[in-house]
């Protein structure tokens, strides 16, 4: 049962990315540029999906996610050196290309050969990320 309903949040998010718009790169790209040809549609979905979080997040205490297991905890609410280079990494990969995790792959059965290469580049530096904080860790510690 817990792969049905995998499935069908799966599938309904795919979908809603789809139809908001969010898998359209030159909508995502419109949004982006804020002192050019400005397109605020997305406000609307980020909007549509911010709003109905923080509602959900704070009646989660106290309650059992339908599938097993635990809600994850909340993080350290901080500004850590991780969180700013992630935060800068996922901002040029969607400004540069339009794109972010989600809709690259829900774009993967439509959006053509681009949409393979940025699946692949992204899932690289996925793999190879966790590394890379190893090794500056260690640099950092080092001085």
């Amino acid at each position: 049962m817990r792969f049905v309903y995998a499935f069908i949040a799966g599938a309904l998010f795919g979908a809603s990315l789809f139809v908001s718009g969010m898998t359209d790169t030159a909508k995502v790209q419109g949004w982006l540029d804020v002192f050019g040809d400005w397109d605020p549609t997305l406000a609307f979905v980020m909007g549509g999906a911010i709003i109905p979080m923080a509602i959900a997040w704070r009646l989660v205490p106290g309650r059992k996610p339908l599938v097993g297991g635990d809600f994850p905890t909340p993080s350290e609410p901080r500004v850590s050196r991780n969180l700013v280079l992630g935060s800068t990494m996922f901002g040029a990969g969607w400004g540069l290309a339009g794109l972010c995790p989600g809709p690259a792959i829900a774009s993967l059965s439509y959006g053509g050969v681009w949409h393979w290469v940025f699946a692949a580049a992204m899932l690289a530096g996925m793999a190879l990320t966790p590394k890379l904080r190893l090794n500056l860790d260690r640099l950092i510690t080092a001085d």
